[in-house]
C-alpha cells in the first residue's frame, strides 16, 4: 500500500524532528548558558517549522485520505484516525504563529528564571503577555469556536477527550470532597518532622539507585539536575530525567526523583514496534502524569517503600538513624502550603484547582498577565487558604506558563484521579504487592502497568483506555477512599458516613 508507506516514512522523519526538538529543550533547562536566549530561540523555531510544514503538506493530506477509503488492519484504523485528528488541528495553524510561540516560549523560559530568583513578576510579565496572547490566537486556530469552551482547545492538545464542561463539576466535586478530608485531619496533631541533613552527592547516589530498583533503565536515560524537575523522551533508548536536591530537605528531592521516574518508565515503556505510526506515544498527559503520581504517591509515600528504603539510606549515611515509620509520617503529612511541587498528596490537587481556574479565566479574557498575580492570591487564599509573602511563591513558582504550556495543568489531577482507580485494580491482582514493596521487587508492579499502559500507546485515547483497565469505578471516590484510608489511619481520623 503505497500510501501507508509515504505516510508511515514522513511520521518517522517528524518523529526525529521532535526528538531533535527535545534535545535543544532539554538542553535549554539544564545547562545551557543564559545569553543563548535568541540563539535558542531561532534554532528552536526553525525546527519546529520545518516540522509543521513536513506535517502539514498537501500530500500529507492525501494520503489520509486515500487510506481512510481503504482496506486497513486495526493498527492502521488507529494510526489514521489519530493522524488525521492532528492534522485538522495543524493546517489550521498558520507557520508564522508556530516560529512566534516557539521564539516566545524559549525568551519566555529565560525571563522566567531571572524575574523568579529576583523575585520580580514585573519583568516577566511582557513576555507572559506576549505567550498568553499567542495562545489564544492558537486556541482559535485550533478550533477554538467549534468548541464549548476555548480551553477545550488546550485540553485536546494535552489531554484528547477531556472538556471543561466534564473537568469544573469533578474538580468541584473533588475540592469538596478535599474540604471535609482537611477539616478532619486539621483537628490532629501532625506525625513527626524528618528534617535531617543529608549530603546532594549522597541523594544523588540514593536516587540513582532508586531509579535502577524501581525498573527505569539507566542504560537508555539519565538523570540530571534542573531548576524545576521534568522529564522528556528524546527518541527511543533516550529518556532523560532531572530532579532537584536539597540538604535540609530530603523527602522533596526523594518525592521529585520518583515522580519523574514514573514519567521516564512510561517513555522506555512504549511501543518502539509502532514506530511510523504516531501510536508509539503516550494517550495523554493526563495518563502520564497518572504513571508519575502513582509511583510517587501510592508506591513512594508507603511505609512499604520506607521500609525498603532505610537500610539503603543507612548504608550511604551510616552515622543516622533512618526509622521507616518516622519517614512514612512525614512524607504523608498533610498540611496547606504555598507550592504545589512540595505539597502533600491531599492539597496537591487544590493547588491544581486554582490553576485550572486562572487558566480558564485567561482564555474566557477575564484576566490578562498583569492581573494574575492578584488573581492568585485571591484564589490561594479562597482554595487553599494561604497566601504567599512572595511572588516566586506565588504566581513564579511554575515553569508552564513560561513554557506556554497552558491547558496542561489539570492533567495533573487527572493523573491523580486514574493513578488512584488504577491501583485499587493493581491490588486486586497482585494481594502481595505491599510485600514485593518492602523488599524492593518491582518488577512485578511495572509489568502490570507495562501490559495495560505502556505498551497500549495511542491506540485509544486515555479516557477510553481508563475504561479499558478500570471498568466503570468512580475516580474520586477512589482517590477519597485511599486518603482517607492512608491518612485517615496516620491521623486517627475515620471519614464521616
Amino acid at each position: 500500500m503505497a500510501a501507508w508507506t509515504a505516510l508511515s516514512a514522513r511520521i518517522r522523519e517528524l518523529d526525529a524532528l521532535a526528538g531533535a526538538s527535545s534535545v535543544l529543550e532539554w538542553d535549554q533547562q539544564t545547562q545551557a548558558p543564559p545569553k543563548s536566549a535568541d540563539s535558542r530561540g531561532e534554532q528552536s523555531a526553525l525546527l519546529q517549522r520545518i516540522y509543521h510544514e513536513r506535517f502539514t503538506a498537501p500530500e500529507v493530506g492525501g494520503w489520509l485520505s486515500e487510506l481512510e477509503g481503504g482496506a486497513l488492519d486495526a493498527t492502521q484504523a488507529a494510526s489514521v484516525r489519530l493522524l488525521r485528528r492532528k492534522y485538522d488541528r495543524a493546517v489550521g495553524i498558520p507557520t508564522k504563529l508556530v516560529e512566534a510561540l516557539a521564539v516566545a516560549r524559549s525568551e519566555g523560559f529565560h525571563a522566567w528564571v531571572a524575574a523568579k530568583a529576583a523575585d520580580d513578576f514585573t519583568s516577566f510579565a511582557p513576555k507572559l503577555q506576549r505567550l498568553l496572547d499567542l495562545t489564544r490566537e492558537q486556541a482559535a486556530a485550533l478550533g477554538a469556536a467549534r468548541c464549548a469552551h476555548p480551553y477545550d482547545a488546550l485540553l485536546e492538545e494535552y489531554d484528547p477527550g477531556s472538556t471543561v464542561g466534564e473537568l469544573r463539576p469533578m474538580f468541584e466535586r473533588l475540592g469538596t470532597e478535599l474540604g471535609t478530608f482537611l477539616t478532619a485531619v486539621e483537628s490532629r496533631p501532625h506525625p513527626a518532622a524528618f528534617e535531617p541533613k543529608l549530603d546532594v552527592e549522597g541523594q544523588r547516589r540514593l536516587s540513582e539507585r532508586v531509579l535502577r530498583d524501581l525498573g527505569f533503565d539507566m542504560l537508555g536515560g539519565r538523570l540530571d539536575k534542573s531548576a524545576h524537575p521534568f522529564s522528556i523522551g528524546l527518541g527511543p533508548g533516550d529518556v532523560r530525567l532531572t530532579t532537584r536536591f536539597m540538604e535540609d530537605n530530603f523527602l522533596s528531592g526523594l518525592g521529585s526523583t520518583i515522580h519523574e521516574c514514573g514519567h521516564g518508565m512510561y517513555e522506555q515503556g512504549l511501543p518502539n514496534s509502532l514506530a511510523g505510526t504516531g501510536l508509539n506515544q503516550a494517550a495523554g498527559m493526563g495518563l502520564h502524569e497518572s504513571q508519575s503520581r502513582f509511583w510517587e504517591n501510592f508506591i513512594g509515600r508507603s511505609l512499604p517503600f520506607f521500609r525498603y528504603l532505610a537500610p539503603r539510606m543507612g548504608a550511604i549515611w551510616p552515622t543516622h538513624d533512618f526509622a521507616p515509620e518516622q519517614m512514612f509520617g512525614a512524607a504523608n503529612r498533610v498540611q496547606r502550603s504555598l507550592v504545589r511541587v512540595e505539597a502533600d498528596e491531599a492539597t496537591y490537587n487544590l493547588h491544581i484547582i486554582v490553576r485550572f481556574g486562572l487558566e480558564v479565566a485567561v482564555m474566557e479574557g477575564q484576566l490578562q498577565a498583569t492581573d494574575l498575580p492578584g488573581a492568585w492570591d485571591e484564589a490561594y487564599r479562597r482554595t487553599v487558604g494561604v497566601t504567599a509573602p512572595s511572588a516566586k511563591e506565588g504566581v513564579l513558582q511554575d515553569v508552564h506558563w513560561s513554557s506556554g504550556l497552558l491547558g496542561y495543568f489539570p492533567s495533573y489531577t487527572i493523573g491523580n484521579l486514574y493513578a488512584a482507580s488504577f491501583s485499587q485494580c493493581m491490588l486486586a491482582d497482585l494481594p502481595d504487592l505491599w510485600e514485593h514493596v518492602e523488599r524492593g521487587h518491582f518488577a512485578p508492579i511495572l509489568g502490570w502497568l507495562r501490559t495495560r499502559v505502556h505498551e497500549r500507546g495511542h491506540i485509544m485515547d486515555a479516557p477510553d483506555l481508563f475504561r479499558e483497565v478500570a471498568g466503570s469505578r468512580d475516580p474520586v471516590e477512589d482517590l477519597m477512599s485511599h486518603l482517607w484510608s492512608r491518612h485517615g489511619e496516620l491521623y486517627g481520623v475515620a471519614r464521616p458516613r
